[in-house]
């Protein structure tokens, strides 16, 4: 047996050879590491240099088109006129406060006679395939909550062969102008999720008309044709309170 192997040491001596060798190696990594390192490319920091390259550009362009001292000398003429203007009276409350007097005064307004919106022309009647384009870009917007292919989601409940998309006209436009909140049962399943839908009155009577005419004949459902004009006829929902399924008139 070698003796060597025995001897305290040499044992000793190769054990903190072993530890130096370990440290000039780490070491050595520790110094490769630094001099290499580049900070980390993501697709947000790619993104990020396009916007201030974009905002540089903008605010360059702005500079040259319209001077700062320009700007400061036509602010007393803009404050004077602005201080001169009177308020104008809205004739469609689009936005209306919560628990005010203008809400208050609508949600006590009488009910709207829908009889006469909902003698809908017979359903052979032949959709414009332009109305259909217009709904189906504007069901962009319902797709996020009622799915893209109206088969509904945990927000919204589906418009795929209910009851309800081809029950009576004036309760889609109603919906789209005031909103939905509480349960409502679709083709015999009740649902009640946690957030109403918001009211979609901003979209023009034919946005509205499109869309409403889309879904009526698109994903298994086929009904009559929504007109422009039985929307502009419930303009005046505007501003009330959602509705509930109570509010609703019957499929």
């Amino acid at each position: 047996m070698d003796p060597n192997r025995d001897n305290p040491i040499i044992r000793f001596t190769t054990f903190w050879w072993a530890i130096g060798t370990f440290l000039i190696f780490a070491l050595l990594l520790a110094v490769i590491a630094m001099f290499n390192r580049k900070d980390p490319v993501t697709l947000e920091d790619v993104a990020a240099k396009i916007r201030y390259e974009t905002k540089a550009k903008v605010e360059k362009e702005q500079s040259e088109a319209l001077p700062s001292d320009k700007i400061t000398a036509a602010i007393p003429e803009v404050a004077k006129k602005l201080a001169a203007s009177k308020p104008v009276a809205v004739e469609k409350p689009d936005q209306v406060v919560p628990n005010s007097p203008t809400a208050a005064k609508l949600a006590a307004a009488p009910a709207v006679d829908t009889s006469a919106i909902d003698k809908a022309p017979a359903d052979d009647v032949p959709i414009d395939p332009a109305v259909m384009e217009i709904g189906k870009v504007q069901f962009a917007t319902c797709a996020a909550c009622h799915g893209p292919n109206a088969e509904g989601g945990p927000i919204g409940p589906p418009l795929a062969g209910s009851n309800w998309v081809a029950g009576p006209i004036s309760n889609l436009i109603r919906i789209q102008l005031r909103g939905l909140h509480g349960p409502i049962t679709v083709s015999g399943k009740q649902y009640n999720f946690p957030a109403p839908m918001a009211a979609l009155s901003y979209q023009t009577d034919e946005q509205i008309a499109a869309v409403l005419t889309y879904v009526r004949n698109s994903f298994g459902n086929k009904a009559s044709a929504v007109k422009p004009d039985q929307v502009k006829a419930l303009r005046s929902e505007v501003g009330k309170p959602p509705l509930t399924e109570a509010d609703l008139v019957k499929p």
